[in-house]
């Protein structure tokens, strides 16, 4: 059985989907308070009516639940987290403990279990922090890394940047160390930029499926900065093989750290989402630009020749091709996104 953390979770959402397609038991743990989590929990629940098991949790508290689910699991994916820079400046309290005590929480009821499960963390590369050390170049309206095209390894110092980056970070460390120490079975992907179906972006959270909705529906974007920042873009089909991989082949993935992201090859500036919007939609996009948010990047891209030599896993969907698959899927379920108010 595969025990999900935020299953109901967009990435979750799309993890469960995977393992329930291939006939495998998966048991979601979510407390649903993200928009959007009902509509996946439902979502899910229509398409199988085997395998699938759905329980109301709270990683910042429900340790007894947590301890009896993992006790009959082969993998735990822990994917529930407080996921917004934004939001984590407004509640900083509330943000460490869903993501630093509801990892540690995790790591625990994991570590009482005799079937020493799979265990994956879903961290962040906001661990990295601003990197101002780092030369960027600018070309094309567009973020470079001038001397480092190949994106940021994982051996890069740490730099906690954000009350996010610390209590993503914290967990990171955690899980690291839970491998050292009492021998769990703990792998840590360093995330970059995940979009894809069943993602409802807001503002705050998942720019990506935001701009992409927000142009379906004509809606103003605002833009943070001035649109040249870029990142390293992954499509969510990617990083779901991601995490079956690395389960997979946990004997050499056990305790390591694993930066994954679209890669040099798959880089997205904001400006250049819009252009690309622009050509789905069929017309010019209206947006603003605003102040610079607290602890963004000017560009991260990931180096991930980490993974595909570990474990074999690279991404395989474009940048472009995925966007225009969300780009599809938003407009193929306008009105399942116009009951969760996201604007």
């Amino acid at each position: 059985m595969k025990a999900i953390t935020g299953g109901a979770g967009f990435i979750g959402t799309n993890l469960a989907e995977f393992f329930l397609s291939k006939g495998e038991k998966v048991l979601i743990l979510d407390d649903f308070s993200k928009k959007g989590s009902k509509e996946n929990k439902k979502y899910l629940e229509k398409k199988f009516h085997e395998n699938l098991k759905i329980i109301k949790c709270d990683i910042r508290s429900d340790k007894k639940i947590m301890e009896k689910t993992f006790s009959e699991a082969e993998a735990v994916f822990h994917l529930a987290g407080q996921v917004a820079v934004t939001n984590s400046v407004k509640n900083p309290r509330q943000d460490f403990e869903i993501n630093a005590l509801g990892a540690f929480n995790v790591l625990e009821a994991v570590r009482k279990s005799k079937e020493n499960p799979v265990l994956i963390y879903s961290s962040t590369n906001k661990v990295y922090g601003k990197m101002d050390d780092l030369k960027i170049t600018e070309k094309n309206n567009k973020y470079f890394y001038e001397e480092t095209p190949e994106g940021i390894k994982e051996e890069r110092l740490l730099d906690f940047h954000s009350p996010y980056g610390c209590s993503k970070g914290t967990g990171d460390q955690y899980f690291r160390d839970y491998a050292r120490i009492y021998g769990l079975n703990s792998v840590v992907f360093r995330q970059s930029c995940v979009y894809g179906k069943r993602q409802f972006g807001t503002e705050d959270q998942g720019w990506i499926a935001w701009f992409v909705i927000a142009s379906v529906f004509g809606k103003k974007i605002t833009i943070f900065g001035n649109g040249k920042q870029s990142r390293d873009v992954l499509y969510s089909d990617d990083v779901v093989n991601a995490f079956d991989l690395a389960a997979k082949k946990i004997k050499k993935t056990k305790g390591k750290i694993f930066n994954i992201g679209g890669g040099p090859e798959n880089t997205l500036s904001l400006l250049e989402l819009i252009e690309l919007l622009e050509e789905l939609n069929r017309k010019k996009i209206t947006y603003s630009f605003d102040k610079w948010r607290p602890g963004d990047q000017k560009v991260f891209v990931s180096n991930i020749e980490k993974a595909e030599k570990e474990f074999g896993w690279k991404p395989k969907v474009p940048a472009k091709k995925g966007v225009e698959i969300l780009f599809n899927w938003v407009k193929e379920n306008k009105k399942e996104i116009q009951t969760l108010k996201l604007f």
